[in-house]
Parts: structure tokens; C-alpha cells; sequence
């Protein structure tokens, strides 16, 4: 007995501990810890590293070289006769200063070696002047590359919020339906009370008591698959927002807002959603690669300043230079004519996709508002028809009370009336969803 009332305490605590979220909360925890948003994010972050890297093209290039050598032998060498290298008249002065032994080795050949060892370095600096545009039209393509990677982040978080909110939506129509389970079953309790008293007393029939008792039986088996539903979507949205556990219950309100409010103008929508945005950026991109291809074939100028040092000469020699340079590409012309034409096409059919998108972009807005309208009317009528089913089973509660009606009528009023109230769970779960692939379609 003790054992039981601590179980009793704990489960009471659990419960009143329990986190109740709304809609809006669940979105937030879905944004926060979905893993698709976490991976667009690296995206974009990816692609500002890249427009960064591809910024300090503006910059000059600077390099370091060096490079020690030790030969087998000398890189230069050769052989001089020096008597071949004095003029006549040079050597009737020397024949008249030196002895005739050192005149006569002036003819024998000497072998000369350079360069067998040393040390050259050198430190570059260039400085593009002009390359085409492809510098600065390349900055341009990667911030492009940035601005696709924030949308592609945009449709992924819608894409978030749609899954979210349908499992959202899902479990509020489940817990709708056990509401509806839970008075179903309470008034067939009522019902088997008053029948066995019936019973007893001669009234009625046993029958009725097994009619009643075997809809009991029906309700208990859909309530127990309810309930195994209700786990079900709760681990499937508890995993899909990053929540710690399924102990949470959520809050919504089932009143049907008129869908009057959620209208957009399309023309208006169209411009500010993902998809059409996507589409500009394609025509953009593609434009930048044609002015890429026009560059490359276009002279490339740049300026440069140098120090350098090598010991070549058995001596440390130190020196700077300035110097330009202009790159002509003259054979590749005639391919580069080509590329030129490619990328033309491509911009082209860029161009062409953009318009022919944005008239099914429109479509799609306009088939989801079609879909929030029809929705909508679908849960006004099962308003409507909630209250023909309870009027229906009071009436043939009244009947069968009165002995004007069997128990069969009375339990197939508490059916049409269960199945009334499960059709409008079911027509506003539905107007939830419609509303909100218009609310995707539009991009708000």
C-alpha cells in the first residue's frame, strides 16, 4: 500500500512537471535544434568564407623562393687561351716587360669552372591591374554563391516548420479524437448504469445490456490504439524538435479563423519567395560566368616589385627590380569564342526558366489558396453537422427513455455523433495543413 501511494506521488509530480508548448514554441525548438538548419548553416558559412577568399584576389600576390645547390661540377664551364685575347700590340709591349718562358705559357689553354655551389633567393610581389573583369566579376559570383546558400537556409527552414507543424497538428487531432473517446465512453457508462438498473428491475431486455456493453468494448479497443498513436507522433515530434522527452502535452485552440486574413496578393508574394529569388540569382550567376568568359580571353596586365640575392659568383650579390607584364591570350580565341556562346546560352535559358517557374510558382499559390478555401468550408459544415448529431442523440436518448425507440437507434446517435466530431477533428486538422502550404507557397 505504501509502495502504491509513493507510484501515486511521482506520477502526479511527472505530470504537473510536464512542459506544455504551443505551436509557435514547437517551431522555435525545431529551428534551434533541427539538424537541416544546422547543415544550411554551415552552408552559409562556407560560402562567406569563400567570397572572402575570393576578395583577396584585389591584393597582390607576394611569394618567397630559395634554392641551394652543390654540384658535381660547375655549371659553367669553358676554356681560354689567353694569347688568343691580346691584341698585337699588347703583346710586342709584354714581349719587351717579360721573359720569353712566361710569354710562351700565355699560349696554353686555361680551363675555367663557375657555378659549382650556391645561393639564390628571391621575394615577388604582383599586382593585378587588369585581368577582364574576372576579379571582380568573380567577387560578385561568390557573393551571388552567398545569397543562394541564405535561401537555400530559408527553404530549408520552411521545410522544418512544415514537418513540425503537420506532426503538431497531428497529435492535436489525436488528442481531439481521445476527447471525443473519453465522452463517448462516459456517457455509454452513464447509459450501462441506467440499463442494468432496467434490467433488474424488469424493464428492459438483457440485450440492450449487451448492446451497450459491446459498443463499450468497441470504444475501449479504438481508445487503446489511439493511445498507442499518441505515443507514437509525440517520439516522432519530440525527436524532430530536439525535445528530451514525450512527457510534454501541447496547447492549441480548435476555433476555425476565417482564412480571409491569410490571403496574399500573388503577383506581390511571388517576388518575395525563396523559390523566385532563387530563380534571379541563377539568371544573375549565369550572367557573371558570361562576363568571366569574356575576360579570360581579354589581355591581363599586372606590375611587380622584387628583391633578390644570390652567391653565384663567390660573392653575395644583392639586388631590386620593378617590372610589368601583359598576357595576350591570342590562341585561345578561337575556344574561348565558344565559351563565350555556351555561357550566352546558358543565360539565356536561365532567363527562360526564371519566367516559365514563376508562372507554376503562381499556380501553386493559387491551388493552395483553393485548398484553404474548400478546407474551410469543409469545417463549416462539420460545425454544422456536430450540432444535427447532438441534437440527434438527445433526441433519441429522450425516445428510448419514453420506450418509443430500441437501443440500437440510441447507440447508432452516440456513433453519429462520435464519427460528427471526429470529421470536424479531422476538417480542422486539414484546414491547419491547407493554411499552411499557403503560407510555404507564399513565403510568410
Amino acid at each position: 500500500m505504501k509502495q502504491l501511494t509513493i507510484i501515486l506521488i511521482l506520477s502526479c509530480a511527472l505530470t504537473a512537471s510536464a512542459q506544455t508548448y504551443t505551436l509557435e514554441q514547437m517551431l522555435d525548438s525545431a529551428r534551434q535544434n533541427n539538424i537541416a538548419i544546422h547543415s544550411a548553416q554551415y552552408d552559409i558559412e562556407a560560402a562567406r568564407q569563400q567570397r572572402k577568399e575570393a576578395f583577396t584576389k584585389f591584393f597582390p600576390n607576394i611569394s618567397a623562393t630559395g634554392l641551394w645547390f652543390n654540384a658535381n661540377k660547375g655549371m659553367a664551364e669553358m676554356n681560354l687561351t689567353p694569347s688568343e685575347m691580346i691584341s698585337p700590340e699588347i703583346g710586342a709591349m709584354l714581349a719587351q716587360s717579360f721573359p720569353v718562358e712566361a710569354l710562351a705559357a700565355l699560349a696554353n689553354p686555361v680551363s675555367i669552372s663557375m657555378m659549382k655551389n650556391g645561393t639564390i633567393g628571391s621575394v615577388m610581389a604582383m599586382q593585378p591591374v587588369f585581368a577582364g573583369g574576372q576579379i571582380v566579376n568573380g567577387n560578385k559570383l561568390a557573393k551571388v554563391g552567398e545569397d543562394v546558400s541564405r535561401l537555400q537556409q530559408r527553404l530549408s527552414k520552411n521545410e522544418v516548420e512544415k514537418t513540425a507543424e503537420q506532426y503538431f497538428w497531428q497529435l492535436a487531432s489525436l488528442q481531439e479524437k481521445m476527447k471525443t473517446i473519453d465522452a463517448v465512453e462516459q456517457l455509454l457508462t452513464t447509459l450501462c448504469k441506467d440499463v442494468s438498473l432496467a434490467v433488474e428491475a424488469g424493464l428492459t431486455l438483457r440485450n440492450d445490456l449487451l448492446q451497450v456493453q459491446l459498443r463499450q468494448n468497441d470504444i475501449a479497443s479504438q481508445k487503446l490504439k489511439l493511445q498507442n498513436g499518441l505515443s507514437l507522433v509525440k517520439l516522432l515530434l519530440s525527436q524532430y524538435c530536439g525535445l528530451r522527452d514525450t512527457t510534454f502535452s501541447i496547447s492549441y485552440d480548435t476555433t476555425g479563423l476565417s482564412p480571409v486574413a491569410a490571403r496574399k496578393d500573388h503577383d506581390q508574394a511571388l517576388l518575395g519567395t525563396a523559390e523566385y529569388q532563387l530563380l534571379e540569382k541563377q539568371v544573375e550567376a549565369a550572367n557573371l560566368q558570361k562576363k568571366m568568359a569574356v575576360g579570360q580571353q581579354l589581355p591581363t596586365v599586372a606590375v611587380g616589385a622584387g628583391y633578390n640575392y644570390h652567391n653565384l659568383m663567390e660573392k653575395d650579390h644583392h639586388f631590386g627590380m620593378v617590372f610589368a607584364t601583359v598576357s595576350i591570350p591570342i590562341s585561345d580565341w578561337w575556344g574561348g569564342s565558344h565559351a563565350i556562346k555556351r555561357r550566352k546560352i546558358e543565360q539565356q535559358k536561365a532567363m527562360e526558366q526564371r519566367e516559365n517557374n514563376a508562372e507554376l510558382l503562381k499556380i501553386r499559390m493559387q491551388n493552395a489558396w483553393n485548398g484553404v478555401d474548400e478546407s474551410y468550408q469543409q469545417l463549416l459544415l462539420a460545425e454544422r453537422s456536430i450540432q444535427q448529431a447532438e441534437e440527434n442523440l438527445r433526441l433519441n436518448r429522450d425516445y428510448y427513455r419514453a420506450g418509443t425507440s430500441k437501443m440500437s437507434d440510441l447507440l447508432e446517435a452516440q456513433m453519429l455523433y462520435q464519427q460528427a466530431r471526429d470529421k470536424h477533428t479531422d476538417a480542422f486538422a486539414e484546414y491547419q495543413n491547407k493554411l499552411l502550404e499557403y503560407k510555404l507557397a507564399t513565403d510568410h
